[in-house]
């Protein structure tokens, strides 16, 4: 066995009832080598990581540390192994400082010295290029500097193979230069990197080799510098693909919704949203980009009628019939409904707002029309063939309709929320990271399913992370920076290192709302 290999995994499998999750998959992991493991929803990535990490146990195969097998049954067998696995969503509290966090959990050998644990923090800091204050409380924090502790603290546990879950969805370009460099260190201190995302120009600045998962087996792996976005996707997919975004110029564009003054506070009274206005249009896709905690689930929520605002916010839907003006400040989804707004929202929180999970598709199909009565309760020939339909057009992995969405992976309940919004042929359709959790050729399909909504004249306002993706499929960009609108920018004249300054720097900018690029 080739020394040089911290990790191998042999005949992976693990299946969840019906659905086999990896099957006889193979992975080697070097040491000092970064790792970027890819593949399209559902084919395994994240279980086959789960199970190096602990949190799965496989049904079959075989995993060797340093040419040694071992069995892992728990994340604490992991971490001795030297394992540490940085989740998408963070488990840290927000009460405590960097440094208490750090050492949560742990059964330390010598009386507990929070100076002594800060000083070590401090050093693994200088070490790798971090910056942190181990004594800043983590409430206080930018999401930058959670997933910083979250992989400060594998570090202090003695990791030496660490597993990064998506580590860039929320981070600005900057914070993703930063991430990068310290990963790089890391890489140079003999330390193994594996990273799980889709975003593949990062998978090209980033990683040495990148192995492929396809439908939960193992395709194969290649060396980073022989291998381009498109023969990585084609490796994902196994067919060929087009990776260009399409953005036909806005046609007859008219106002669909004006938004002035938009205030609003959380329940704990902390402004989130301060004195936000802007005008979206139908023709046009409106992006809105900021680091995450900006307001933008707030401002959508606001929008659709589930966010109070105060007192002085309008907030303005034109008719495209007669471009009567509806105001939908105080109204509830169903008044705005009742209304004839034709309102679509893709809200960030999947199962909790926009799908019931212990409901399958048809069902979830049906509640989009659970006002019209009788029907809702008679028939359900309409919903099942729209969620066929949607499973057909969006490749949804499922077992069948009937299958509560609960069950399906994150990007699959994404794709099924995507299409039965998109179904409903609104004329302002809002969506909330539409293609987070995306592998690159659905997303590739929801760009293209919005596009065809522009054309058809619907206003559409596509919050998003990756600032390349907002950069080639909107037409103009709102930037939100604390809760402020720090500029509207025209995507087609503007730069990603502009747009991610303004996320991060609050200046006073001149606009018309309608699209001039914001000076810095």
């Amino acid at each position: 066995m080739d020394n040089n290999v911290a990790v191998r995994m042999v005949g992976i499998t693990k299946t969840f009832g019906t659905i086999v999750a990896n099957k006889k998959a193979n992975l080697e992991v070097r040491r000092g080598e970064i790792l970027s493991l890819l593949g399209e929803n559902g084919s395994g990535k994240t279980t086959l990581m789960n199970m190096l990490s602990g949190i799965y146990y496989p049904d079959e195969g075989e995993i060797y540390i340093d040419g040694n097998l071992v069995t892992i049954n728990s994340p604490k067998d992991a971490l001795d192994l030297g394992i540490g696995m940085i989740h998408q969503h963070f488990k840290l509290v927000d009460v405590l400082t960097a440094a208490e966090n750090v050492v949560l959990g742990l059964n330390e050998k010598e009386k507990y010295s929070i100076k002594r644990t800060a000083a070590k923090v401090r050093e693994i800091c200088q070490k790798y290029g971090f910056v942190i204050d181990p004594m800043k409380k983590v409430y206080e924090m930018s999401v930058s500097e959670k997933q910083t502790l979250e992989i400060i603290k594998v570090l202090y546990r003695g990791a030496s193979i660490l597993i990064l879950d998506e580590p860039t969805a929320v981070l600005t370009p900057q914070e993703t230069d930063k991430l990068f460099e310290v990963i790089k260190n890391m890489k140079k201190d003999g330390k193994s990197v594996i990273i799980i995302t889709h975003k593949l120009h990062e998978v090209l600045a980033v990683s040495d080799r990148v192995a492929v998962l396809r439908k939960g087996e193992y395709i194969g792996s290649v060396e980073t510098k022989d291998a381009t976005e498109i023969s990585l996707t084609e490796m994902m997919v196994g067919k060929k693909v087009t990776l260009d975004i399409d953005r036909p110029e806005p046609q007859n564009t008219k106002k669909r919704l004006e938004v002035k003054n938009v205030t609003c506070y959380r329940k704990d009274g902390v402004k989130v949203l301060d004195d936000v206005s802007f005008e979206a249009y139908g023709g046009e896709i409106l992006g809105i980009a900021g680091i995450a905690g900006s307001g933008q689930k707030e401002l959508l929520e606001a929008i659709a009628g589930l966010q109070p605002v105060s007192e002085n916010s309008e907030i303005t839907y034109y008719s495209p019939e007669d471009m009567k003006p509806t105001s939908l400040i105080g109204k509830s989804v169903k008044a705005i409904r009742n209304l004839g707004v034709s309102l679509s929202f893709v809200p960030e929180d999947r199962l909790g707002m926009g799908l019931v999970g212990g409901m399958g598709m048809t069902e979830n199909m049906m509640l989009k029309t659970y006002y019209g009565g009788v029907p809702f309760v008679t028939s359900k020939g309409k919903p099942k063939a729209l969620a066929e339909k949607i499973i057909k057009d969006l490749e949804v992995v499922t077992p069948g309709v009937s299958t509560p969405v609960r069950k399906l992976s994150g990007g699959n309940v994404q794709k099924v929320l995507v299409g039965r919004e998109i179904a409903a042929s609104p004329t302002l359709l809002m969506t909330a990271y539409a293609v987070r959790g995306l592998d690159i050729n659905t997303s590739y399909t929801i760009y293209r399913l919005l596009n065809e909504q522009k054309k058809r004249g619907v206003a559409v306002i596509y919050v998003g992370e990756d600032l390349d993706v907002l950069l080639e499929l909107c037409d103009r960009i709102l930037v939100l920076c604390a809760g402020k609108n720090n500029g509207i920018v025209d995507a087609r004249s503007t730069t990603k290192e502009q747009v991610g300054l303004m996320m991060t720097h609050i200046a006073k900018k001149d606009n018309d709302g309608k699209g001039d690029a914001a000076n810095d």
